[in-house]
């Protein structure tokens, strides 16, 4: 390390050069991931970086074009599946100089846009929305300033950003199918309050689907909640206790439903015998013995690690729209397969 680096404490470019035996403009090249590098160079550069601990200025690298950090805006980080979606991201980015920066929303369309302002004011190369509240058109005045992929956002037509989905609609007709099959016919859906979320959209137009195919048009009942456990538990208990309680809940996420659970169990009521209870994006907490959760898989890190991948292509200046979308699958579990045959 030269004194000039040692004296000041922190290591130069010129120092990395120095370290790795190569020129300036070739460390540059590595930094920007430029194209003809080789793996060699690569590695060796590297390696050079971690040794003497060579972090580039965000600020520094934002004034040459490119900061390689992206924006992640979550609506919030109690819902384990997002975990599972940032994994994703995180393996995508793994061979890459780009890091992501989080922000939370809280499902507020106004904490949303001030989000997405911060991280644009702050030069992110790109941004990944996670169930947006936003429309075609605040998406896209978005997507004008910033490479923008959108998770959990329907919307096959929109030409000037991504998306990345699983296929919703598909995904709410088997979870009816499946407890058609198990022997439930007053199925209900426990869905969230929200005018402008599309796969909330596709979700319960799949259930009312699926329970006309099944012919049981007349125990279609959708009851909207908020998110917060509070009102869930009120809205469930409600449901239960009313003069015609559904034998079987769809809900909306896996972490409704085993709220849901929670209060059933309250009412003395057996899951599944009594009431059958099925989640959506098979989390990690399905699979405890308390929980025991049917839920639909909609493959949360692949999600992350597609948009991932469409975010760095639109950033290296791919500007034709894709539209990717994961074909969900039900892992049944004991929550909705009774013990005994059901009339």
């Amino acid at each position: 390390m030269s004194e000039k680096a040692t004296r000041s404490g922190r290591v130069t470019i010129r120092d990395v050069a120095e370290d790795a035996g190569v020129s300036v403009a070739a460390v540059s090249k590595v930094l920007r991931d430029a194209y003809g590098v080789s793996d060699a160079l690569r590695t060796n550069v590297r390696a050079s970086m971690s040794k003497l601990g060579y972090r580039p200025l965000a600020a520094a690298r934002g004034m040459r074009g490119q900061t390689y950090t992206i924006g992640l805006v979550l609506p919030d980080i109690r819902n384990p599946f997002f975990a599972d979606i940032m994994t994703g991201v995180n393996t995508a980015l793994e061979r890459s100089q780009y890091r992501a920066m989080i922000g939370i929303s809280h499902s507020s369309v106004e904490t949303e846009m001030a989000m997405v302002e911060s991280m644009i004011d702050r030069q992110m190369d790109g941004l990944l929305m996670i169930g947006s509240t936003e429309d075609r058109e605040n998406l896209n005045t978005i997507a004008q300033r910033k490479p923008l992929v959108a998770i959990g956002h329907h919307d096959p037509e929109a030409s000037g950003f991504d998306t990345v989905n699983n296929h919703d609609q598909q995904g709410a007709m088997l979870v009816v199918k499946h407890l058609v099959a198990n022997g439930y016919r007053r199925i209900a859906m426990l869905s969230l309050i929200s005018g402008t979320s599309t796969i909330l959209a596709q979700r319960e137009l799949g259930y009312r689907r699926g329970m006309m195919e099944a012919g049981l048009g007349k125990h279609i009942g959708i009851v909207n909640s908020s998110q917060t456990l509070r009102e869930v538990q009120i809205n469930a208990r409600r449901m239960l206790t009313g003069s015609q309680p559904p034998d079987a809940i769809f809900c909306w996420t896996d972490l409704i439903a085993l709220e849901v659970i929670s209060v059933a169990k309250e009412l003395g009521l057996s899951i599944p015998d009594d009431l059958a209870v099925v989640g959506y994006d098979n989390t990690m907490f399905c699979d405890f013995a308390q929980n025991n959760l049917t839920s639909i898989d909609q493959s949360g890190e692949q999600l992350g690690l597609q948009a991932t991948r469409l975010l760095m292509e639109r950033i290296k200046g791919r500007t034709t729209a894709e539209h990717f979308v994961v074909t969900p699958r039900i892992v049944v579990r004991q929550s909705s397969t009774p013990t005994s045959g059901r009339s």
